[in-house]
């Protein structure tokens, strides 16, 4: 089972660049996507009514803001846009399938950059959604943009990013939390070296030079790395300021 995690930075915007192409070319089980920017009515019809797959997304309260969704071959058991707290809830981040043998979680993480307010609200939602993931009694995979840099290989330019919102050591205190809570980073597992990065900022063009973040990610259940055949960040894909990154389980 191949499952691939993107955020987009705009779906609409990704769809005039050739993604239901890209996404029939994949034929992946499993297709996750963040920063969606559109709702139910913006949400491009051809992309809601892909045949053989189910469809599931959660929209922000604000058009053109934050948005997730989740294409699957297979139907869950059960699905939702809900980490069960309105506070969380409310900005369309979250979608959750649960199926027979695992609970996928497909999350944009909130970005800290804009303030102590926001950065503030980035730091609980780790912390609400860590405590929450920790009661499911099932192995759990969690794809999405965490919107952190966990160590210093995961960021070109660590030295001169220790303050700025993404690698400050509050956000990657919470990524250390995840793994202590019994969580693997699936690329990792397979990959130790450095220079692999799946955001680049735009206005640098430092997608060129390669200076970019890996601040997207599969985190999975320790228990269930006895399942996991590979993990990939796909570079070649544009369309976007991140690129797909995917994981593939047995």
């Amino acid at each position: 089972m191949k499952i691939i995690s993107w955020n987009v930075n705009g779906i609409r915007a990704v769809h005039k660049k050739g993604f239901l192409d890209w996404f029939k070319k994949e034929n992946a089980d499993i297709v996750c996507i963040q920063e969606t920017k559109a709702d139910g009515e913006q949400f491009p019809k051809d992309l809601r009514e892909i045949d053989g797959y189910n469809f599931y997304f959660s929209a922000g309260g604000r058009k053109g803001y934050s948005g997730t969704a989740v294409w699957s071959k297979i139907k869950p058991v059960a699905a939702s846009a809900s980490i069960e707290n309105e506070k969380f809830d409310n900005e369309g981040r979250i979608v959750r399938l649960d199926f027979e043998d695992f609970v996928l979680f497909n999350i944009y993480f909130p970005n800290g950059g804009s303030g102590e307010e926001r950065l503030q609200y980035k730091l609980d939602f780790y912390d609400y959604f860590i405590d929450f993931v920790k009661k499911i009694k099932k192995n759990i995979i969690i794809c999405g943009d965490y919107n952190t840099a966990h160590f210093p290989i995961d960021l070109a330019r660590p030295k001169q990013n220790e303050e700025t919102s993404g690698f400050m050591p509050a956000e990657r205190k919470k990524l250390d939390n995840l793994a202590d809570a019994g969580f693997v980073d699936t690329f990792r597992y397979f990959h130790k070296e450095p220079d692999n990065y799946t955001w680049w900022d735009y206005k640098t063009a430092a997608r060129e030079r390669n200076v970019g973040w890996r601040i997207d990610y599969f985190f999975i259940s320790k228990n269930f790395t006895s399942n996991l055949k590979s993990a990939s960040i796909e570079t070649a894909v544009k369309g976007s300021d991140h690129c797909p990154i995917s994981i593939e389980i047995k």
